[in-house]
């Protein structure tokens, strides 16, 4: 498994995670063990998810090293003026004493409450509760604030980001401010995507399924990639990304997929609480 350095004093994350949204909360534990069963290293919830305490009980039950497993939980929109409770929260939920990575979800800009939240995650990382703090679903003109009116720059932005929205002006912005890029999203949601005929003929070239090809897409491009999956074969196939390379001219041929097609939520627009 590749691992990636934050820009937060040596803390190296897995490039490849494993997601968990829309996972419920029942069917959590089991999905998070078989993930680490199969190979992976780090999860990825939120608050919003639902699903924290079946994560938690997979990390404490997996019978890994504490420091082997990487953690990431997110700050919900409604809490961004309780950031520190709202984190202890998460952590009960948990049941962990500390958490690899800790992201805002959403900038929410109706509220204009992100900079009060990062300044709050700005004091729990120094306490040391979070090794990293990051953002999610930020844009370049939220960072941009965050940077000229906080002390840390974030260590990640976690944006949708798959061949249809590539995403480029962005990730040139996170390459030279120091931000890792990760992907979410990362296979289309299972909107189309996978049966586009550019993918296909990678498919048959190298001997991988549509989805393993974008994966190995995001990993060379340097993104970090979280795919979701419940169905253990699927969890399988979505790791099985190391051993293969594209070359230029299909990196390229995926990089001509841009169509700029969001099928998220737009962070400008998105304000639920």
């Amino acid at each position: 498994m590749n691992s990636l350095m934050l820009n937060t004093d040596g803390v190296q994350i897995p490039q490849l995670g494993y997601g968990v949204w829309q996972i419920p909360a029942d069917e959590a534990e089991q999905a998070v063990a078989t993930a680490f069963k199969t190979g992976y290293r780090h999860v990825d919830t939120a608050a919003a998810y639902g699903n924290e305490e079946g994560v938690g009980r997979a990390v404490r039950a997996s019978g890994l090293p504490r420091e082997k497993v990487f953690v990431t939980t997110k700050l919900w929109n409604a809490d961004h003026s309780r950031a520190e409770a709202a984190f202890d929260e998460c952590l009960a939920r948990l049941g962990l004493d500390h958490v690899d990575l800790f992201l805002i979800h959403w900038p929410v800009p109706r509220q204009d409450r992100y900079v009060q939240a990062w300044k709050a995650m700005e004091k729990i990382y120094r306490d040391g509760r979070a090794r990293a703090i990051g953002t999610s679903n930020f844009t370049v003109a939220n960072l941009t604030r965050l940077m000229e009116e906080t002390d840390i720059t974030p260590a990640i932005n976690q944006i949708e980001l798959h061949p249809y929205l590539q995403q480029r002006e962005l990730r040139a912005f996170h390459e030279a401010n120091g931000i890792l890029t990760e992907a979410w999203g990362p296979l289309g949601q299972g909107k189309g995507l996978l049966e586009d005929p550019a993918l296909t003929v990678l498919s048959e070239k190298y001997g991988k399924t549509p989805a393993q090809i974008v994966l190995r897409w995001h990993l060379q491009l340097g993104n970090v990639v979280i795919p979701k999956s419940v169905t253990p074969a699927r969890i399988a196939e979505n790791v099985d990304v190391f051993h293969f390379i594209l070359d230029s001219e299909d990196m390229a041929a995926i990089g001509a997929m841009n169509k700029g097609r969001r099928l998220g939520a737009d962070p400008e627009t998105f304000n639920v609480t």
